[in-house]
């Protein structure tokens, strides 16, 4: 069989990122008759999930760095990435020379392996994966730019970031394709789905957001929505799942406008299945997206969906004219106010219509539906 190597150092194991590569690679190794992957362990980052039954999925460095690395501080974690980019320069060097792998995806630090590539030559095909919109800075952009005659094929979880890279003439067209992340995992999502929770004041039939507490996820949005929003305020609880640097922030920002028994900030939470499921309203208020893990775990749920309509991904699924959701404009706070009391005037065949639009349009993130279509953008041109 042929052999892909995914690698993808992260420094903060929340991101949508991991389940992504984790994802990939078991629909690899369940449906492929073709190909068999492995997850390269640069920094121990994958140390807290790997067990017994999944160790030979992994190749290890035995670096256990991941722990001692600071994560939640702009400055900080460039830092931690610069010096894992030094790490990894060498790691990969000697890995891709000794193992040489058919197929190297490299998710994150795209410029790591970029430049190997573009220095050394490798037995092993690279494929960049675009995970989240791109920020194209000049430097970054120069790099992609410079390096791009070595790459076999770029990844895109969305039209629009396809779009995007085909309008700064960074690849070729021929190269760039949209696979769509694998979200759903069946199997796990049966299993999240029949646990219990356990929080004493988490109410059914309330509203829920979750992510990262960053300024791209934007909770301080709808904590200015609600301030504004009497239906809310009297008749539902909010809840915020998520860790970030923004914590703080966003509970002094609950005091401040007295919400506190409103809006509740719940932590970072595994199995957010299990609240999802007791929840009627899910809402995004991302400042971009692509297209947002959560989102699509929203709608496996049954929930109502108010999403931003931002750069690059919630209007591909609830499509521009709305018929699986409903869109606000993105970062604007009447906006959302005015979806949110579209939705309490919706209603229930509407609502109803529109939550089963959006299921039937989400399974193309099925991990099996990714792995076929992984596989048909593998077998394109590989002859060369």
């Amino acid at each position: 069989m042929k052999e892909i190597f995914y690698w993808g150092p992260f420094i903060d194991d929340k991101i949508a990122t991991v389940k992504a590569i984790q994802n990939s690679v078991i629909g690899i190794n369940k449906y492929s008759k073709i190909y068999k992957a492995t997850i390269i362990n640069s920094i121990g980052e994958w140390n807290k999930i790997i067990n017994n039954k999944n160790k030979e999925v992994f190749l290890n460095s035995h670096l256990n760095l991941y722990e001692k690395l600071p994560k939640y501080n702009f400055i900080k974690s460039r830092f931690s990435y610069l010096i894992v980019s030094l790490i990894c320069f060498f790691q990969l060097k000697k890995i891709l020379l000794v193992k040489k792998p058919d197929i190297f995806i490299a998710h994150l630090l795209i410029s790591v392996p970029l430049l190997l590539f573009k220095i050394f030559k490798f037995k092993s095909k690279l494929i960049i994966r675009i995970s989240g919109k791109p920020k194209l800075n000049y430097l970054r952009k120069k790099i992609w730019q410079l390096s791009s005659k070595n790459v076999y094929k770029v990844l895109c979880p969305t039209e629009d970031t396809k779009n995007l890279l085909i309008s700064e003439n960074i690849f070729t067209k021929d190269k760039i394709f949209v696979l769509r992340d694998p979200v759903i995992y069946l199997e796990k999502f049966r299993k999240y789905k029949f646990e219990n929770y356990n929080i004493e004041n988490f109410q059914k039939n309330n509203i829920i957001l979750v992510g990262r507490l960053t300024k791209q996820k934007n909770f301080e949005l709808i904590i200015k929505a609600i301030e504004k929003n009497e239906i809310i305020k009297q008749e539902y609880k909010v809840y915020i799942f998520g860790s970030g640097e923004e914590k703080d922030q966003l509970e002094n920002s609950i005091k401040k406008k007295k919400l506190t028994n409103i809006i509740f900030l719940m932590g970072h939470e595994k199995n957010i299945i299990k609240y999802m499921k007791k929840s009627e309203i899910f809402i995004l208020t991302s400042l971009w997206e692509d297209p947002g893990f959560v989102l699509i775990e929203a709608g496996m749920c049954n929930l109502s969906i108010i999403a931003s309509d931002c750069p690059s991904g919630p209007k591909e699924i609830i499509s521009p004219e709305e018929y699986g959701g409903l869109l606000f404009e993105n970062n604007d706070e009447i906006s959302l106010n005015k979806k949110i009391n579209q939705y309490f005037n919706t209603n229930k065949e509407q609502i109803l219509k529109k939550k089963i639009y959006f299921k039937k349009n989400i399974r193309k993130f099925t991990v099996f539906n990714h792995t076929k279509n992984l596989e048909k953008i593998l077998e394109i041109n590989k002859e060369n």
